[in-house]
C-alpha cells in the first residue's frame, strides 16, 4: 500500500475552497437573500460550479456540467449535492445579481489583505498607494456599447470596461466597477468614496481632471499623475534642486492652473516635477498636490503605477476572459467576479507558502489536477528543493585518431 504523504483526502479544488470561510457565504446570503426563490441552484452550488469552470478554462456551461458529472464520487468533498444542469446554470447567471459575487470577493479581500501584503514595498509612502486604471474586455456580441467608432460593416462587438482601484500593497483590487466600454474613464471618479485619509492615488493622463483634483485635496488624498502636453499653467515658485548626484531632476516648481466651473473662474495650485529618465531617454513631467515628498519619491510612486498593468496581464493570462457563459451583462459580470475570486484564492495559497514557483505554473498545475487527491502545499514545497544534478565522471580524453590522406594509403595485394 502506498503510504506517500503527497496525497490527501481532498482534491485540489476542495483545498482551495477551504480558504472560502463559510461565514462569509452565510453573511452574503443573509445580506442579499441570495437563495430566495432558487430551489435548484443555491449560492454555494452556483459559486463552486463557476469556480470549477474558471480554474479549468471551460468554454461553455455544457463543459462545466459534464466535467463535474464525471467527478460524481468526489462531489461530497465540494459540498455539492448534485451537479447543476446547463439550463439551470444559465438561468442562475441571468437572474442572480452579480453584486452578490462582488460582495463575496470584497469580504474575501478584506479577510486576506493582511496575509497577501507585499513586503517588497519597503518605503512607507508606497504602503498607502492606490492605483487607478481600467481594462476593456471584448464581448462576442453587442451586449454593451463598444468603444471607438462604429465599424463600416455594422458588426461591432460589445465591450465591458473594468474600472479597477488596485491596492499596491496587496496587488489586488480593493474596488471594481463595470461599465460599457464607451464610458469615459473619468466617470469612475464618482464611485471612489472610501479611500482612507492621506492615502496616495496614482493614475495616467486619461484621468486628469482639475475639479476632481480639488476634491482629492479637500479629502486629504494625494494624487500623482503626468501632466498633459497641452496643459496651460503659470509657474509661481521654483524649489531648490537636490545635490549634483541627482542631475536627472530638471525642475521642481509650484504652478497654478485656472479653470471654470459654472462660469466661475477657479485657481488651483499644484506641484510640477520634470524628470529625465535615463532608461527611456525621455523627459517625464509629473503633477501632484503633495509638497512634502521628495522628487524621487514622486517618481517612484508613479513608476509603481505599472503594477496594475501587471495585474491585468496576470488575470487575463491565467484566466482568459475570452469565452463567456452567458449573453447578458449580468452573466459576464458574474464570470469576471469568479475569475477575481479564483485569482485571490490562488494568490493566498501562493504567498502563504512563500512559493518560488511562477504563478502561471501553479495555475496550470491546478488546472490539470483540479480533482486529483494531491496535496497542493507539498507540490509547492517540493518545487523549492532544487534537485542536484550528478556530476559527470571525469575520464581521460580518448586519443585523437589521425587519418592519412587518400594518396598515402597503401593497399596490400
Amino acid at each position: 500500500m502506498n503510504k506517500s504523504t503527497d496525497f490527501v483526502g481532498q482534491p485540489i479544488l476542495s483545498q482551495l475552497l477551504s480558504l472560502l470561510d463559510h461565514s462569509i457565504i452565510r453573511q452574503t446570503i443573509r445580506e442579499h437573500k441570495a437563495n430566495r426563490c432558487y430551489k435548484k441552484l443555491f449560492l454555494w452550488d452556483h459559486l463552486v460550479s463557476m469556480l470549477y469552470g474558471t480554474y479549468t478554462l471551460c468554454t461553455s456551461l455544457r463543459e462545466i456540467q459534464y466535467g463535474l458529472e464525471i467527478c460524481q464520487g468526489k462531489l461530497n468533498h465540494l459540498n455539492l449535492s448534485k451537479v447543476a444542469g446547463r439550463s439551470t446554470l444559465s438561468d442562475g447567471n441571468k437572474r442572480r445579481p452579480s453584486k452578490i459575487f462582488g460582495t463575496i470577493y470584497q469580504k474575501l479581500y478584506c479577510f486576506y489583505k493582511g496575509s497577501i501584503s507585499d513586503s517588497q514595498l519597503k518605503p512607507a509612502v508606497l504602503r498607502g498607494l492606490y492605483i487607478l486604471d481600467s481594462t476593456t474586455i471584448s464581448l462576442f456580441k453587442a451586449i454593451l456599447k463598444p468603444a471607438g467608432r462604429k465599424r463600416k460593416d455594422g458588426k461591432s462587438k460589445g465591450g465591458m470596461k473594468v474600472h479597477t482601484l488596485l491596492n499596491a500593497d496587496t496587488n489586488m483590487p480593493s474596488f471594481i466597477k463595470y461599465t460599457a466600454a464607451a464610458l469615459h474613464d473619468q466617470q469612475f471618479y464618482k464611485y471612489i468614496k472610501e479611500l482612507p485619509d492621506y492615502s496616495i492615488i496614482a493614475f495616467d493622463k486619461a484621468y486628469v481632471n482639475y475639479i476632481q483634483f480639488d476634491a482629492f485635496t479637500k479629502r486629504n488624498i494625494f494624487y500623482v499623475t503626468r501632466q498633459k502636453e497641452n496643459a496651460d499653467y503659470t509657474s509661481i515658485e521654483e524649489f531648490d534642486l537636490p545635490d549634483e548626484e541627482d542631475q536627472d531632476i530638471l525642475k521642481d516648481e509650484r504652478i497654478e492652473v485656472i479653470y471654470k466651473v459654472d462660469k466661475e473662474e477657479i485657481k488651483q495650485q499644484m506641484r510640477r516635477i520634470a524628470f529625465f529618465s535615463k532608461k527611456y531617454k525621455k523627459v517625464f513631467v509629473y503633477i501632484t498636490n503633495n509638497f512634502d515628498l521628495t522628487v524621487m519619491e514622486v517618481v517612484a510612486i508613479y513608476a509603481n503605477r505599472w503594477q496594475i498593468e501587471t495585474f491585468f496581464k496576470k488575470l487575463k493570462q491565467n484566466f482568459p476572459l475570452t469565452y463567456f457563459f452567458g449573453d447578458n451583462a449580468n452573466a459576464v459580470e458574474i464570470q469576471i467576479w469568479c475569475a477575481l475570486i479564483a485569482l485571490l484564492l490562488l494568490d493566498v495559497t501562493h504567498k502563504a507558502h512563500k512559493s518560488k514557483m511562477a504563478f502561471s505554473i501553479l495555475a496550470a498545475i491546478v488546472r490539470m489536477h483540479i480533482m486529483n487527491y494531491v496535496d497542493l502545499s507539498v507540490i509547492i514545497e517540493t518545487y523549492k528543493i532544487k534537485p542536484k544534478r550528478p556530476k559527470a565522471a571525469q575520464t581521460k580524453p580518448a586519443p585523437k585518431k589521425t587519418f592519412l590522406p587518400a594518396f598515402q594509403i597503401k593497399f596490400e595485394m
